[in-house]
């Protein structure tokens, strides 16, 4: 999986997490892997340890690579915190439970941000007609939207 997106260039791409289980630290060291020039700029999770837990696992996966940039103000802890992540990066990862998945992804693709995000992509009608909505103005704006 080759993350280099359209408008961007061969610059490093900067890469958010959102969301930051299990799933979330998988999906960010498989991003990281697949891409010399990917690199890990903002995490987001509700609760700063999972952050925290997440951010020392990628790190160990690594080693002395530097492919990961997290500095302390951009760990973002709440409800609200997506949105400051998705404001730091180019690409954003989506691993948050499916209920939030629909509105991360619409503040994401408004800002013109590439996304992967897990499935499901939404948990009732509602969230899935954003899904589409948004996804329309995704190609639209060829942002590249990848779900797995």
């Amino acid at each position: 999986m080759n993350f280099m997106a359209p408008g961007l260039g061969n610059k490093k791409l900067k890469l958010a997490l959102v969301g930051c289980g299990g799933r979330g630290s998988g999906a960010a060291v498989q991003a990281l892997t697949a891409d010399p020039d990917v690199e890990l700029v903002a995490m987001a999770d509700a609760f700063s340890d999972r952050i925290e837990k997440s951010l020392k696992g990628i790190q160990e996966h690594f080693g002395d690579e530097k492919k990961i940039n997290v500095k302390e103000k951009n760990r973002f802890v709440g409800f609200d915190a997506y949105k400051n992540a998705i404001d730091s990066a180019d690409v954003v990862i989506l691993t948050t439970p499916p209920g939030f998945r629909p509105y991360h992804f619409e503040y994401a693709i408004n800002n013109d941000k590439h996304v992967f995000m897990e499935k499901p992509v939404a948990t009732d009608p509602v969230g899935v007609r954003k899904v589409l909505e948004m996804a329309k103005i995704a190609k639209e704006k060829k942002l590249n939207v990848v779900v797995g």
